[in-house]
């Protein structure tokens, strides 16, 4: 059960949404939709609409930021004041809120900031690999539409793509 990769190059991305189409209504054993990557220089929204919504967490590295950041943050700064019980504070709080308040929402945004650079990282997986086929045309005017399926099942994807007019068809055993 060896996982292999094929690229169909477009250059016209209605085409290449028909082949999309034909991907997903097509019941091919050892294929999934979430195995197929579109590349592409600009944004194609109707595109994206067809492979469906895929998983985004950068949010919640966000959130955990945020709250890590502040609880954190007031921790630290108020158990530094309250160190010094010993010295008489004129009927002052031990721990004055609003000084504290400040530094702590500023700990707030940079923690909150950090784990979301840190979430886009993971998130894009880098570093990583890089895609195992790439054509720099992708890069210029073209929509590339990369699959990942079984090795036996990637004639079948082929065929698919050549209904629908391709540029070129790159596969793993060309490179």
């Amino acid at each position: 059960m060896s996982k292999a990769h094929t690229l169909a190059l477009y250059s016209d991305f209605e085409e290449a949404g028909r082949a999309i189409q034909e991907l997903k209504s097509a019941n091919l054993q050892g294929f999934k939709m979430d195995d197929v990557i579109l590349k592409s220089p600009i944004e194609h929204p109707e595109l994206s609409e067809m492979l469906g919504s895929r998983p985004v967490y950068v949010q919640f590295f966000t959130l955990a930021g945020a709250v890590l950041g502040s609880s954190i943050g007031f921790t630290l700064i108020a158990s530094a004041q309250a160190n010094f019980l010993v010295q008489i504070r004129g009927g002052r709080p031990i721990v004055p809120l609003p000084p504290d308040l400040v530094i702590t929402y500023e700990l707030f945004i940079l923690i909150g900031v950090f784990m979301t650079v840190l979430g886009c990282f993971i998130g894009w997986k880098l570093p990583g690999n890089r895609s195992p086929i790439y054509n720099t045309s992708i890069s210029e005017d073209k929509v590339g539409i990369l699959v990942k399926a079984e090795a036996q099942t990637i004639p079948q994807i082929n065929e698919i793509f050549n209904r629908h007019q391709p540029l070129e068809i790159i596969g793993e055993q060309g490179r």
